[in-house]
This record gives structure tokens, C-alpha cells and sequence, in this order.
């Protein structure tokens, strides 16, 4: 289930509400450019501003635009156990394959609350939970000794890493095993990251190039290195682009260009400046995503 790109799901805007019929179409052009996976309600997603109730729909509709066509692994973390404990219930009883959960952000756990939270989600659910270790936005670190104990928890599948540190593969394959599943969250490492043993990527450039992204994948699982290296070289300047402010900013303003849904953002989410505009579209241009 967890091989290949994964796109982190924007999530589209108008006058301040969710765009329900641009999400869901969104959702279906992924799936019918290749994608592999579907993961609605990330930090591309923009999940710290989305309501409960507005996590919950976003999940919902994602799920049902897939219509069980590619996995779905829907975000349920939160700094609190209890609401994570809750959105991963809902994940779950709404027919999610899979759950995304991110370690506790601001308030600082120690490895031991590390390993609480995580068990604690576990033992709520009944489908694959997978760990999302980012310690640039979350400041926490999960250490090696504590992902073992947490992958030796029944339902834990494996861990979205974004550390950016590509000897952790290595470490994690040594320290759990190959059966612990590895997918990076850096679209610039991707390609480095399955050399080391990963499996895929949970890529915010396959919002706007799912098709790239899918068929970098596929060349790498066929064995063609050369290909997948080509691919990798081609969207290295839209994977810089898309981070040269704060996710989803450029990703957004990117979609807006290529006609797939606003690019309206909530507060403290603001319009990118028109240097970042610049390179998003050069980028775009490039790879012949714009005309």
C-alpha cells in the first residue's frame, strides 16, 4: 500500500470556505495522472487552520473521490493525544486506509510522552497508522530508540521522515527492519531516500506534477536508475520553487496559474510575494506545465 508518490493534499479555498467541488475534482485529476496515494488534511493541507469539523469533511471527501482507486491516508495529528485519538477514529470509521500522525508540536514531549501518544492512538484504532517524524515544524525529534518501541506497537506501519537526513534510512533499517515502511516528506531527496532503502515520497510537488512524481517512482521500481535519475533532475527546480516561502503558498499560487482551484489561503497563511510568483511560474514553465 505505501510505495511510490504520495501527493500531500492542498486544500482549496473560496470566501473563506472549503472548495468542496475543486477539492474532489482536484482529487480525481491526481488519481487519473498517476498518483499513487492520497493524503487530505496535512500541513500542506493547511490542518492548523481547518476546524474539526472542516478536518473531518475535507477527510470525506477525499475518500470519496478516490473511491477506493489509491489508498488513502488521511492526516489525524494534533498536539493533543485526545483530538488526535478522535480524528483517527473518524479516519478510520469513514473508510480511510491509513492514518497520518505527526508528532505533538509546541508543547514538547519527552520521548516517553512520544511513545504515550502514539500508543495511546494505537490501541484506538484498528488500521495502519503511519509516524510522521518533522522536527523543523514540530522541534521534537523521535529518537531511533523510540521509533523501535513505537513500530513494535500492533498497528504502526512505518514513518513519514522529514529530518532531511538521509543516513536515518540506513538507521532505521538497521535498528527495525525492512518491514517498517520509510517514505520521505522531501521532494528534493527523493530519489536519494529510495537508494537508502525507502519505499516512496509524500510529496508536495505532485499537487502540481503528479504525473512526474508517479512515473519518477515507476522507473526506480523498474529497475531503471538512469530514467528515474533523468525525472529527478527535471523537477529539481519545481521542487525548489515550491518551497521558496511557506508550504502551501507557492503550491497554491502554482495551482491558481495551472487553472486547478484558488490560491486563497487562511490566516497567518499570506499571498506570496511577486519575486516567489517569478519563480513558481519559471518553474512551471519549464517542465511545460503552463502554455
Amino acid at each position: 500500500m505505501f510505495k511510490g508518490s504520495f501527493v500531500a493534499l492542498a486544500t482549496p479555498f473560496v470566501n473563506g470556505q472549503v472548495d468542496d467541488e475543486a477539492f474532489q475534482s482536484f482529487v480525481d485529476w491526481q488519481v487519473k495522472e498517476g498518483t499513487h496515494g492520497l493524503v487530505p488534511c496535512g500541513t500542506t493541507g493547511e490542518s492548523p487552520t481547518l476546524t474539526h469539523p472542516e478536518h473531518k469533511h475535507v477527510t470525506e471527501l477525499c475518500i470519496k473521490a478516490a473511491a477506493g482507486r489509491v489508498p488513502v491516508l488521511a492526516g489525524a495529528g494534533s498536539n493533543s493525544t485526545s483530538e488526535a485519538v478522535d480524528l483517527a477514529k473518524h479516519a478510520e470509521s469513514t473508510g480511510a486506509d491509513a492514518i497520518l500522525v505527526v508528532t505533538p508540536y509546541y508543547n514538547k514531549p519527552t520521548q516517553n510522552g512520544l511513545f504515550a501518544h502514539y500508543e495511546a492512538i494505537n490501541n484506538a484504532v484498528g488500521i495502519p497508522i503511519i509516524v510522521y517524524n518533522i522536527p523543523g515544524r514540530s522541534v521534537i525529534n523521535i529518537e531511533m530508540d523510540t521509533m523501535k518501541r513505537i513500530a513494535d506497537l500492533s498497528n504502526i506501519a512505518g514513518v513519514k521522515d522529514a529530518t532531511a537526513d538521509l543516513s536515518v534510512p540506513q538507521q532505521v533499517l538497521n535498528t527495525i527492519g525492512p518491514g517498517f515502511v520509510q517514505m520521505t516528506g522531501e521532494d528534493a531527496t527523493a530519489l536519494p531516500f529510495l537508494a537508502a532503502g525507502g519505499q516512496g515520497c509524500i510529496s508536495v510537488s505532485a499537487n502540481i506534477a503528479p504525473r512526474l512524481c508517479a512515473e519518477q517512482h515507476n522507473l526506480w521500481n523498474a529497475g531503471d536508475i538512469a530514467g528515474a535519475q533523468a525525472v529527478q533532475q527535471k523537477l529539481a527546480p519545481l521542487h525548489n520553487s515550491m518551497f521558496c516561502e511557506s508550504s502551501p503558498g507557492p503550491v497554491k499560487y502554482a495551482a491558481k496559474l495551472m487553472g486547478l482551484f484558488s490560491d486563497e489561503m487562511r490566516l497567518p497563511m499570506v499571498e506570496i510575494s511577486d519575486s516567489s510568483k517569478a519563480r513558481v511560474e519559471t518553474a512551471l514553465r519549464e517542465l511545460g506545465l503552463l502554455d
